[in-house]
């Protein structure tokens, strides 16, 4: 098994420019060295309910919050590497587990129920999937992402998100254009990842040049600002099941995109 499965960290989030970008990487120059994987190009498919309520529960901000999702760093084929991926926040610190299986697998199982193999990640993400018996794919997100990590502290990661896109229809990891575009081309999110406290001579450069956390989830954007104005347009427009009907029109679709598997 050459990834790491278990993460439990503290987040923190930032919305930067690339001119504050580059000015950051002039401060960190001695503390930062690019990470295993320097640049990814990332795709992960977000799996909800009919309801939405996995990313209602997160924007309620709540003590406890989940995610599903499907990733991939590098998807060639049906044989290329992925991960089905749960993330949960209990009071400030993020948990997230991991399971590496094929993209043919992966989709056996989402879409099927035909588990891969067995593994105790596997067993939690069954359980998972049987606590909410419609998840369903809903949102495809696709951005490149550079990574460093501490030289003093290994433990301590650096991300930077940008050129972020996603696509509420096309929900295959192999749609490598999602239609619509969440950042411009200015706007990068940073995180960064701790096993603790941020260190302080991090928490020193971020005051220095006044960049201050900021609440940025990908897919709590795209659920505010995309699906739900489409959600409340027809509900406006008297077409109550619009919900349940499109979401089962995208699952089908998806299914049948995949029905070789």
């Amino acid at each position: 098994m050459d990834y790491q499965s278990i993460f439990e960290r503290v987040e923190a989030k930032y919305v930067i420019t690339r001119k504050q970008y580059e000015l950051l990487m002039n401060e960190l120059t001695d503390r930062l060295t690019p990470d295993r994987f320097p640049h990814s190009e990332i795709s992960s498919i977000y799996f909800d309910t009919d309801d939405f309520c996995l990313i209602r529960t997160s924007l309620d901000k709540g003590c406890y919050r989940e995610k599903l999702r499907l990733r991939s760093y590098c998807l060639k084929d049906d044989s290329s590497e992925v991960f089905i991926e749960m993330k949960k926040k209990y009071h400030g610190v993020t948990y997230k587990r991991r399971q590496a299986v094929t993209y043919r697998q992966a989709m056996n199982y989402i879409l099927f129920n035909k588990m891969p193999f067995d593994s105790q990640i596997l067993k939690e993400v069954d359980y998972l999937m049987n606590k909410y018996p419609d998840l369903k794919p809903k949102v495809l997100i696709r951005y490149q992402r550079d990574s460093f990590s501490g030289i003093d502290d290994p433990s301590l990661r650096i991300t930077f998100d940008y050129q972020i896109e996603y696509s509420t229809d096309n929900l295959t990891l192999f749609n490598r254009n999602p239609e619509k575009k969440l950042t411009d081309n200015d706007t990068i999110i940073m995180e960064v990842k701790s096993l603790n406290a941020m260190p302080l001579w991090m928490t020193s450069v971020l005051d220095k040049m006044n960049i201050f956390p900021g609440n940025f989830s990908k897919y709590a954007r795209i659920y505010t600002n995309d699906i739900m104005k489409g959600v409340k347009l027809c509900l406006n427009n008297y077409s109550h099941p619009y919900t349940a009907e499109r979401s089962r029109l995208k699952y089908l679709s998806s299914a049948q995109l995949h029905q070789s598997y």
